[in-house]
């Protein structure tokens, strides 16, 4: 009974560690900010890398272009090159955005907002989900765009279809391209998304705007070797490591990556530099902070079934009445048996009557002996049925069991060879 409840334990504690690795996972995957690399490249052979920069960094958009320039010459020299004949496939992408302030109007009212200046293909890293319209891009020719979410869509105009509108930011028009709705949540409110929020082009948020400088880059690269794409980035941007932090996002939410982060819970959520994370960071960070927990769990429901699986397979080591030796050599002794009566129905087979007469010598004694080996068997188990489960014949219970599978044994033998 004992060993029943353990075992039922066992198999609780493992479908529990199963569903949190299903949680972890789901958890993970969620994340799209963190996820470009999976869907810029399906071979899993890109990786996608981000940079976070203090204002003391000086980061410039001429930097992020110099930066740019060198990319291809790299990829050239880690043999890296474009497959497709399609002019338009790239082989890598790239965005960068700065926090900051801005003043939208329209005739209808005027509205301040929390501003995010993009450069690049912002929109591809950050999938925001579109109410109406559609997303622009950094790299487009005009920079009077923008992307409002649905508070200022409401403030501004009444209404969320509002795709193509015009609003006035410094005097300026810009076309509202699209409407997205604001994340929400606990999390999403404790990284700073908590008030209206304004997409324009990093162009636009320093001219007409508040800018805070340029404080994060990501980018998503082929990796012809594991870590080639972050050691790249970290050596052209992240020099200063007072200054600078990079991370690679595309293994971030793997077990061995939330292992890693167990020993440092409680401390890696102190920022010692002077670094201010955009939202999207804070939010990928906090599900960091889940998922360690989660996986510390993990660990534990997993140990305890490891634990009592080798401690059930001690137990039954212990008490199960063989040894590896014995059944080495009953295994060796019946191969031998069995190749030594093919060869001699083979010669049989050839008309050799001597040969014919020795097989049938050879093959009585090993039925004999069968023969009573499983009259000792039956006599032994009749024994103990006699004497009940507690007498000196029967004190292991799996000695018993043995004794039972290997009676039918031979008499399932036995009806072989017979046939």
């Amino acid at each position: 009974m004992k060993k029943l409840v353990l075992g039922i334990s066992g198999g609780i504690s493992f479908l529990l560690f199963l569903i949190l690795a299903f949680i972890a996972n789901h958890l993970g995957q969620g994340q799209d900010s963190q996820n470009m690399a999976e869907r810029w490249s399906k071979d899993g052979k890109a990786s996608q890398v981000s940079c976070f920069f203090s204002v003391n960094a000086g980061i410039t958009e001429d930097r992020i272009k110099e930066f740019e320039h060198s990319i291809d010459g790299a990829l050239a020299d880690a043999a890296v090159v474009k497959e497709s004949e399609n002019p338009g496939a790239r082989l890598w992408v790239d965005a960068y955005s700065a926090d900051g302030k801005i003043t939208v109007s329209s005739d209808r009212s005027s509205v301040q907002a929390d501003a995010i200046g993009i450069g690049g293909d912002f929109f591809l890293f950050h999938p925001l989900k579109l109410l109406s319209g559609a997303y622009f891009s950094g790299n487009d020719l005009m920079q009077d765009y923008c992307v409002i979410d649905q508070d200022a869509a409401w403030q501004l105009f009444g209404s969320n279809d509002v795709a193509g509108m015009t609003v006035y930011i410094g005097g300026i028009p810009h076309i509202v391209t699209g409407v997205v709705q604001r994340e929400e949540g606990r999390l999403t409110e404790a990284a700073g998304l908590d008030s209206t929020l304004v997409y324009v082009s990093y162009q636009t948020l320093s001219e007409l705007g508040t800018n805070n400088g340029i404080n994060h880059y990501e980018i998503v690269m082929p990796d012809p070797v594991t870590n080639f794409a972050y050691n790249y980035v970290k050596e052209q941007l992240g020099s200063s490591e007072k200054e600078t932090e990079v991370l690679e996002n595309t293994s971030r939410y793997s077990f061995l990556s939330r292992l890693k982060l167990i020993p440092q819970f409680g401390t890696r959520s102190m920022n010692g530099k002077a670094i201010i994370y955009p939202y999207w960071e804070n939010v990928a960070r906090g599900y960091e902070d889940i998922l360690t927990v989660v996986t510390l769990f993990e660990m534990l429901f997993l140990l305890y079934t490891v634990v009592l699986a080798l401690v059930l397979f001690g137990i039954w080591w212990k008490h199960k009445g063989w040894t590896i030796r014995e059944k080495w050599l009953k295994l060796k002794d019946k191969a031998e048996r069995k190749g030594e009566r093919i060869r001699l129905k083979r010669m049989a087979a050839k008309g050799n009557a001597d040969e014919l007469e020795y097989l049938s010598e050879f093959e009585q004694p090993e039925k004999k002996s069968r023969k009573t080996e499983k009259r000792e068997k039956k006599r032994k188990l009749r024994s103990r049925k006699t004497n009940g489960a507690d007498s000196p014949e029967d004190t292991v219970e799996t000695e018993y069991t043995e004794d039972i599978c290997d009676a039918e044994g031979m008499e399932n033998a036995e009806k072989e060879e017979e046939e």
